[in-house]
Parts: structure tokens; C-alpha cells; sequence
């Protein structure tokens, strides 16, 4: 009988032979998560480094491949913001390989005791951490996530299946090869990591719903994919979020900080979900500050959604610019566009902020303190920025190595996920002939 998932109301059957192929699957790779759950540290460290040796040595033939997901996503159409997510040349692959030594430098958190005490009656009690057991990752045209994925599932003792986006099928077959052949030659079960390259969309949704085989989903790409994991899975689903991501420029702030800062946070790598989509600028300051930053967005080739009290900077900055709908404002452009607008105060802006952001990273442009407590007290995002750029919520630039993503939920896990957000943790009791 097939198995069903639930969209919109409306129930979607699943081709029942794509759920067996994924339930398989999961089976193996909740026997290699048992192995991985017994080594330690100096093993998974060991196992991690020969894994970067395995993706450098196969360099040239995953850059072949992604050439091939390139002239693909090319043919179809594909922007030029998702072309960049997507693509591998030498340097890039170097940096995935990398990432995966940065990994094995890290701390383990398995066996981390979080807290424990001895009872009154001499029971110890202790709360350790544990590897979650088998991972489930549904991403889009990111092959680094791949990579990223593996190193932290094994360096946390967990099992992945992959299941990446059709665009860069190439690109991931390739890599997830050279890891599974190493993990062989190393005398490790293959199985650890997985990509799920059959099955169509079925495959997504037999993930999804592969309670008992799988132990956690994490989706990682745009609003609707992250919406229907959300929506039909029935494994626990840690969510990672959406970027709508704004620059507040507060009437105390240091201009000349506010323009870099917005600049570097819009224009250094647009595509991604750490980039600002929306400018706010304190009235104040409006006439100093957006000639200049207008100016330089232009020369950068950002297009500007403008409130109209905007436009007359946009014209003599001459910026491609047109007059913001109320959607563009809460809207994640993945590449050279920006919402801006006018507010009156910090409570204006913390208002828009409410309405439009998606809980990510939010920053704010000031010298007054008061301004800035306020900020970080009741704006409600994952990370709050005080006179930095948004483009610092980041896994590897707040030192944990890589990351498998950022959570904008409230629960477990929230910002950039790394190791511990990997793990559980179990009670264990040690007593001594103690009964009740």
C-alpha cells in the first residue's frame, strides 16, 4: 500500500517503491550510525581528514560535473544569483575540502556532560550529550552543503541521507562518491553518508515521512521548499529560514560605518540568505546618508524597490530604482536588489521589522547605546547585529567550522547550527542498589 503525505489538505500518494528504496536506505544508514556512534574523537578527526584528502584528489571530476549542472541550470534558465550557489571551480572545492579539516579541528560534543549532581539518596545523575542517529538533509542547487553535511553528521556520530536539488544532481553524485569510497577504504560503513538520487520528488516526501528510520529533517533553500518540509513531514523538522534580512541606520549612527556596513552586507555575495533585502534609514539622517550609499549601491549594480519618499535619492544617485510594492518589502531577492525605506525611530523601524523579516538576522547602525539595548532586547530574529554586517551569520565566521544551516525557530536549535545542534542528550543514573 502506498504511503501518504498531506499538502494543502489534500493528501499525495507516494510511489510505494520509491518508499521502500528510501526505507532501505535509511535502514543502512541506521546500522552505520550505530559504528560512528562508538568511535572516537581521534577516529572521527582521522576518518575526517582522509575524507578532505578524498574531495581535493577528486577536484577535477567534481568540477567537471558541475560544469555539466551549470550548462544545465544555464539552459533552463536558471538565474544568475542561483548560478553562483551553484557553482564549483578549483578554489571553491579547495575551501569545501578545507571546511572539512576545519570540522575535525573542532571540540566533539558527544560525551559533553551537560550537567549532572549527585541526589541526596547517592544516585549520580548526568545528562550527556548524544548523536541524534540518522539525519535527513533536503537542500537545493548548494553542492557544499554536501559536504558540510558530512563532515558535521560524522563528526557528531550521526548518519546523513541527502537528498539534494535536481540542479546540481551532477555536482553532488560526484562528491558524495569520492566520500563513500574513502569511508570504504577506510575500513568504514559507506552507508554513513547517502544521496538519494532516485525517487524524484517522491524520494523528498518518503524522507519526510520515515518516522522511526529517520531522526531528524533539516531542509536548507527558499520559502516553498522549506514550507513543505514543514508542512508534510512527519520526522521532527529543525526549520531553517528564509533571509528577508534589514539594515536599520539609526539618527546616531556613524555614517561612514552605516555605508560600508550596508554595502558589504547587500553586495558581497547577494545570493545568499545572510544578505540584506531591506535598507531602513532614521529620517534624520535620510538626506546625508542615501545619496552616498544609494551612489554606491548603484555603481555595484544593485536595483532599488524604493518607498517614495526614496526617490528623489535614487534619481540623483542614478540607480535603476522603481517604486516599492508592499510585497517587495518582505521579499528575499537573492541577488543585486533592495528594499528601502524611511522611518521615523527605532520603533518604526523594529515595527517593519516585525512585519516584513523572516527571524533571521537583523542589524542596526548606531552610536547610541540606548538605541542599540532596545534593539537587541525586543527584535525577534535568530541573530541581532550591533554595528556589523549581516553576512557574519555564518557557521565558519562565528568559529564552529562549517555549518549544516541557520535555524530561525525557537526550539533546540536557533542561528547557525553546527556540532552540538547535531546532538541529543541522554540521562544516565548510576546507582548502587538503589530502589524505590
Amino acid at each position: 500500500m502506498a504511503a501518504t503525505t498531506y499538502a494543502g489538505g489534500m493528501s499525495q500518494t507516494i510511489d510505494p517503491a520509491v518508499v521502500e528504496h528510501v526505507t532501505a536506505l535509511a535502514r543502512r544508514a541506521r546500522t552505520a550510525s550505530r559504528h560512528l556512534a562508538l568511535m572516537s574523537r581521534a577516529e572521527k578527526d582521522a576518518a575526517l581528514l582522509l575524507l578532505a584528502d578524498a574531495v581535493d584528489a577528486a577536484a577535477t571530476a567534481v568540477v567537471e560535473a558541475n560544469a555539466e549542472d551549470l550548462e544545465r541550470g544555464r539552459a533552463a534558465g536558471m538565474s544568475a544569483s542561483l548560478q553562483d550557489r551553484l557553482r564549483l571551480d578549483e578554489t571553491r572545492v579547495a575551501a569545501v575540502a578545507q571546511a572539512l579539516r576545519d570540522v575535525a579541528a573542532l571540540p566533539d560534543p558527544v560525551g559533553e556532560v551537560v550537567r549532572g549532581s549527585t541526589l541526596a539518596n547517592g544516585l549520580q545523575i548526568r545528562q550527556v550529550r548524544v548523536p541524534m542517529g540518522v539525519i535527513g538533509m533536503i537542500y537545493e542547487a548548494r553542492p557544499n552543503v554536501t559536504v558540510d553535511a558530512a563532515g558535521l553528521a560524522l563528526k557528531s556520530g550521526n548518519a546523513v541521507l541527502l537528498r539534494g536539488g535536481s540542479a546540481a544532481a551532477s555536482s553532488n553524485h560526484a562528491l558524495v562518491t569520492a566520500l563513500r569510497e574513502s569511508l570504504a577504504a577506510q575500513g568504514l560503513p559507506a552507508d554513513a553518508i547517502t544521496l538519494l538520487e532516485e525517487g524524484g520528488r517522491d524520494a523528498a516526501r518518503a524522507l519526510m515521512t520515515a518516522r522511526g528510520h529517520v531522526d531528524l529533517v533539516i531542509p536548507r533553500g527558499g520559502a516553498d521548499l522549506i514550507q513543505t518540509v514543514v508542512r508534510e513531514s512527519t520526522v521532527p523538522v529543525i526549520e531553517t529560514g528564509v533571509g528577508v534580512c534589514h539594515v536599520y541606520v539609526d539618527r546616531a549612527a556613524d555614517l561612514d560605518k552605516a555605508q560600508a556596513i550596508t554595502v558589504n552586507a547587500k553586495t558581497q555575495r547577494p545570493s545568499v540568505c545572510n544578505a540584506a533585502e531591506s535598507l531602513l534609514v532614521h529620517r534624520d539622517v535620510a538626506a546625508d546618508f542615501l545619496p552616498k550609499v544609494l551612489t554606491d549601491l548603484a555603481g555595484a549594480g544593485v536595483r532599488l524597490h524604493v518607498a517614495p519618499e526614496v526617490t528623489e535619492y535614487a534619481e540623483a544617485a542614478g540607480a535603476a530604482y522603481e517604486l516599492a510594492s508592499e510585497g517587495d518589502f518582505g521579499t528575499e531577492w537573492h541577488g543585486l536588489e533592495l528594499s528601502v525605506a524611511v522611518v521615523d525611530g527605532v520603533d518604526e523601524a523594529m515595527e517593519r521589522i516585525r512585519r516584513y523579516g523572516t527571524g533571521h538576522t537583523e542589524a542596526i547602525v548606531t552610536e547610541d547605546r540606548g538605541a542599540a539595548r532596545r534593539f537587541t532586547a525586543e527584535v525577534d530574529a535568530a541573530v541581532v547585529m550591533v554595528n556589523a554586517s549581516t553576512r557574519f551569520t555564518d557557521g565558519g565566521e562565528f568559529g564552529f567550522g562549517a555549518e549544516i544551516g541557520i535555524s530561525t525557530q525557537k526550539l533546540h536549535a536557533r542561528g547557525p547550527m553546527a556540532l552540538p545542534e547535531l546532538t541529543t542528550t541522554k540521562w544516565v543514573v548510576e546507582g548502587d542498589g538503589h530502589t524505590r
